[in-house]
């Protein structure tokens, strides 16, 4: 797929201005991208789509490959005007402060200049209004390689795969990067950065888990290093006015023998998080069961196809074979963000509440036990691919 980049930047006349509305009469009718370089914050994008001469089908990704449109298709002459709003961010925090990012990101489009878009499948967009938002719900993503933002296929997190079930009222900041744990999270500084932007109303969801069980340092473990490190992320947010949810991690693909059962390797850290969650009274949603119920009802074999298992030569550079038990696939994301809506159908807190009343696509229960078909499942692949593994596992 040929990159084609369009860069358009926005300049302040005065300091402190302020930014306003800024719109852009394009002819976008083939999978590209565009770029538009603005200060941190949030953006309400509203896409003007359809084409006077074809039908066609557009499909929106933003930054590191946030899904914002899910196939959207308009007719011969149809048009349609839909918004959404993203997120941009850069490791600033203050003059003192940046989050420590690893050399893997410098090159992630999370953290440059740019509010970055990319229109997949077959598009037709004729205008692009980029404004400055501040009123919208924002929610913060916070863990590890199963939530963060995954920049190449074909690899893909559940927090990607979130912006598309919500409206334009509604900003998912995802702040989940790939090896880390809840202490390295603190550490980066990135619960600054979180912190620095909450408002009363916004949600900080967070999973770590998978690496955590690895720390092994003096009084590591998931009684005591690991729930003080979740402790510290219920009273920072409590303290800025907003509401934290757990996520338990998300379960690895590792059949039995008998090719039924799921062997648990987190040992008792789904349990501590459960535990310090009940005692400080934070909602949470038991991805561990409901992925452990996902893949026994997929099947040894099937539940492959909701990782990265491809055989060498799928992928621009693949080598060898991929065949990787903890990271998702884009079908399987999209599964397991399924599992954190649905889980949050189970929480009736004021703030839960407003942001699924900003659903945009029409909910129906979600039982981990009868998921999708992987064939029913359609991904345009982005012409960005990586077979590195990313950190963590």
């Amino acid at each position: 797929m040929k990159r084609i980049i369009c860069l358009v930047c926005l300049y302040l006349l005065t300091c402190g201005a302020k930014l306003q509305a800024q719109t852009f009469n394009v002819n976008i009718n083939r999978p590209q991208h565009f770029a538009v370089q603005v200060p941190d914050g949030n953006y309400r994008v509203t896409l003007t789509l359809g084409s006077p001469e074809r039908a066609a089908e557009t499909v929106v990704r933003a930054e590191n490959r946030r899904l914002m449109l899910e196939r959207v298709t308009t007719k011969k002459r149809e048009q349609r005007q839909i918004s959404f709003c993203v997120n941009k961010r850069t490791p600033y925090i203050n003059k003192e402060l940046n989050v420590k990012i690893k050399d893997r990101e410098r090159d992630y489009k999370t953290w440059n200049d740019s509010l970055d878009l990319e229109f997949a499948a077959s598009p037709a967009v004729t205008r692009i209004v980029i404004e400055p938002d501040t009123t919208a719900q924002t929610v913060y993503l916070c863990g590890n390689s199963t939530v963060t933002d995954q920049p190449y296929d074909p690899y893909c997190s559940w927090g990607q795969m979130l912006p598309c079930w919500f409206d334009d009222k509604v900003c998912i900041s995802n702040h989940a990067e790939s090896g880390l744990t809840a202490r390295t999270f603190i550490a980066s500084n990135r619960l600054e950065q979180v912190c620095s932007h909450l408002r009363a109303g916004d949600i900080v969801i967070c999973e770590f888990g998978h690496n955590d069980e690895k720390e092994h340092l003096p009084g590591d473990g998931a009684w005591y290093h690991y729930i003080y490190n979740l402790k510290i992320f219920i009273d920072r947010v409590r303290q800025c006015g907003a509401d934290i949810i757990f996520c338990t991690p998300t379960q690895r693909r590792f059949f039995e023998d008998d090719g039924k059962t799921i062997r648990s390797t987190h040992g008792e850290f789904p349990a501590a998080m459960r535990s310090i969650a009940e005692r400080e009274n934070v909602p949470c949603i038991d991805l561990t069961s409901m992925t452990t119920t996902f893949y026994q009802a997929l099947g040894a074999e099937g539940s492959k196809k909701s990782l990265v298992h491809y055989s060498a030569g799928t992928f621009r550079g693949q080598s060898s074979t991929l065949a990787d038990n903890t990271h998702f696939n884009p079908y399987g994301a999209y599964e397991v963000a399924k599992m954190v809506i649905e889980g949050l159908h189970n929480i009736s807190i004021p703030s839960v509440n407003n942001l699924l009343s900003h659903l945009r696509i029409k909910w129906t229960h979600f039982d981990a036990s009868t998921p999708d078909s992987p064939a029913s499942f359609h991904w345009c692949w982005s012409d960005l691919s990586d077979t590195r593994k990313p950190d963590g596992n």
